[in-house]
């Protein structure tokens, strides 16, 4: 339950894009991973994807990808390979190594399954049908 007290949009939408840049920075770790637990990929490929499947919600710039990836080979997560292009350099192409796939399985286990348990749903989709109700009151 919440007080009842007036809303302050202005705060209400920097508190959130605070914590959006937060979540969405480390959520580039876990798009990468997934898109390449898939296939292997180069980088302005992996921005494009990850543009296209989170929604538009994610979208990251070239050198934030490299970098991710850089620091992921040193890790032992990521390897690489490079393939000539007919449409320009040589591009770089990333691939999961078991390492990074047994991290990518271990995360969604300790951080994504949990939002499929029964009680997590229905929390969830109160606040979302709450949210439904407050935008057609406001469209009417």
């Amino acid at each position: 339950m919440c007080a009842a007290v007036p809303r302050d949009e202005k705060k209400l939408n920097n508190l959130l894009s605070t914590w959006e840049e937060v979540f969405k920075r480390g959520l580039l770790s876990f798009w990468i991973l997934l898109l390449l637990s898939k296939n292997e990929s180069y980088a302005y490929e992996m921005a494009k994807k990850i543009r296209e499947f989170s929604q538009g919600s994610i979208s990251a710039d070239e050198k934030s990808i490299y970098r991710a990836l850089s620091r992921f080979e040193k890790f032992g997560i990521l390897r690489s390979r490079r393939e000539n292009s007919d449409i320009g350099p040589p591009r770089k192409y990333y691939f999961t190594t078991e390492l990074g796939e047994s991290l990518l399985e271990e995360f969604i286990n300790r951080n994504i399954k949990i939002f499929y348990a029964p009680e997590m749903q229905e929390s969830i989709f109160n606040i979302i049908d709450k949210a439904v109700i407050i935008e057609g009151e406001q469209h009417d």
